[in-house]
């Protein structure tokens, strides 16, 4: 099956500013997010991409920059259901401010019965960013093939949601859940169920690259043995 890779964007001027940017236009990657986006094509060398999907966001745009500068020929769709979370009458406010309001309280402990005023609901944000990656996945599996490997850049909520699902966690178990700025995901998708293959990972990542098909030599070697370690629950 495909393999989903999900990057959140490289850390903003809201993510220093401590503002809760949601859609509020202009936010760009800082100095240190720009260095993020600037090494994110080192990390994945050696791992083909059959497609990146962005959220039409600023500061996921500024992320990928580097990356399709580095592969010319690889390209780039956006797709508004992985964008943020329309946090409504809350966006561009200071976190700090919000702490003290009382629905931060349910956003936090039951995400499920979260909705922000002037904006969408949690339970909302996570159906429709499932919805994308699920059929990101089949389009790319039918278009390149099981062993393809696809990127989505999208935002610390959207990635923590999708986490959730494929672990069948609760969303109000989501916010558990932690993914650093320019931190890689990954996501395997089944015909049973989604495996889990990394978690807010800021280093290597040629483990994710698709594994070259068994010479016949190598086969007769292994004389037909399963694959040590595989176990039960392997994918």
């Amino acid at each position: 099956m495909a393999t989903l890779i999900l990057v959140r964007h490289g850390r903003s001027t809201a993510n220093t500013a401590g503002l809760l940017a949601g859609w509020t236009p202009g936010v760009a990657l800082d100095e240190r997010g720009a260095e993020q986006a600037a090494a994110l094509p080192a990390r994945l060398e050696g791992i083909p991409l059959a497609a990146v999907v962005t959220s039409p966001l600023q500061r996921c745009r500024e992320t990928l920059a580097p990356l399709l500068a580095a592969r010319p020929g690889l390209e780039e769709h956006t797709d508004e259901r992985i964008g943020e979370c329309h946090y409504g009458d809350w966006s561009g406010r200071k976190l700090s401010e919000l702490a003290d309001e009382p629905l931060m309280r349910i956003v936090q402990q039951h995400p499920s019965a979260a909705a922000f005023p002037g904006g969408e609901s949690m339970r909302a944000m996570q159906a429709r960013a499932v919805d994308a990656v699920r059929e990101w996945n089949t389009r790319v599996e039918e278009e390149h093939g099981a062993d393809a490997v696809f990127l989505v850049c999208s935002h610390g909520d959207i990635i923590k949601s999708l986490v959730a699902d494929a672990l069948g966690m609760h969303l109000d178990l989501f916010q558990r859940v932690h993914v650093d700025p320019c931190s890689v995901t990954a996501i395997r998708y089944t015909p049973t169920r989604p495996f889990l293959l990394r978690l807010g990972d800021t280093g290597d990542l040629a483990g994710l690259a698709p594994r070259p098909a068994p010479s016949a030599e190598s086969e007769a070697e292994r004389g037909g043995n399963a694959v040590v370690g595989g176990g039960a629950g392997a994918a």
